[in-house]
């Protein structure tokens, strides 16, 4: 295995840096969330692409709170104890998607196993009101409701567009990456959501630790389990004291690992360093 990369003598390659245009909190999208005290994914997950998506009036609604319940050492979003789940937050999201004028929306959760039902109602409400008010296509990013199938029902009865969930790396890191979750908990997720006629999604990072033939194994096994889209990237340490980065893919690798993942049967893939599982979503509806 790789060792560690050294985040400040170890500079990232060329093709992993991002050029700020300008000052992110005076963008539309910024306000906009503020003034309906709603959270992204863009913000709390730091992902490399804001500027493009806020620039071009699109975000990824982050809902049910912003605190994750579980310790995974890769995500950069917050860890604590929850809040109540806002009742009034579907009413805002809907409101924000029909200012933005969006036509597809990604919403994804944190991670909420202090609930009975992981959040699942809370996400089925936010779709359908969504949907009611400005007639967009949803794609929902939902997780593994600790294998609550019951749960998982109630957000396919709301009919998102997709429905993704992601095992975000090979099941050999799941024990130093993602401690609580559970690699085959997860293919279940997404094997039920397919087979009750969900159009499904999941996604890896890349760099954490994982070899070439785990990742084209992890691929089967999404596909085998019916998934249609699938994406990946390449994983940024958020901090210092977050999982170390092992390895920086090459843009050329991804290019190979994407066009060897279609060849798998996948409906639609995104590889590239930079790809994240929301990137481009609504490429996969329009291929």
């Amino acid at each position: 295995m790789n060792a560690p990369l050294n985040r400040r003598a170890g500079h990232r390659p060329e093709w992993l840096k991002i050029r700020i245009p300008g000052d992110l909190d005076r963008l539309p999208i910024s306000r906009l969330m503020n003034d309906l005290a709603l959270n992204t994914v863009c913000e709390e997950a730091r992902c490399p692409n804001i500027f493009e998506f806020w620039l071009a009036g699109t975000a990824t609604f982050l809902i049910v709170g912003e605190y994750f319940t579980r310790p995974c050492t890769f995500c950069a979003v917050g860890k604590g104890k929850p809040l109540v789940a806002d009742d009034d937050e579907p009413r805002r999201v809907a409101e924000a998607v029909e200012t933005m004028r969006a036509r597809h929306v990604v919403i994804t959760m944190v991670n909420r196993d202090d609930l009975a039902d992981g959040g699942a109602e809370h996400v089925a409400k936010t779709v359908l009101a969504v949907r009611e008010r400005t007639g967009a296509a949803v794609e929902v990013l939902i997780s593994d409701l600790e294998g609550n199938r019951e749960a998982l029902q109630v957000v396919i009865d709301a009919r998102p567009v997709v429905l993704a969930h992601n095992v975000e790396t090979v099941p050999r890191l799941y024990p130093a990456v993602r401690p609580v979750a559970k690699y085959r908990r997860s293919l279940d997720v997404l094997r039920w959501a397919h087979e009750a006629g969900m159009r499904t999604k999941s996604s890896l990072m890349l760099g954490l630790g994982e070899s070439e033939e785990e990742i084209l194994a992890t691929a089967q096994e999404l596909r085998d389990a019916g998934v249609d889209i699938f994406t990946m990237g390449q994983y940024l340490a958020p901090t210092g004291n977050h999982h170390p980065v092992r390895r920086y893919w090459t843009p050329e690798e991804f290019a190979s690992l994407g066009d060897r993942a279609r060849a798998l049967g996948f409906h639609h893939v995104e590889s590239a360093p930079l790809v994240r599982s929301s990137y481009m979503a609504h490429r996969a509806l329009h291929a």
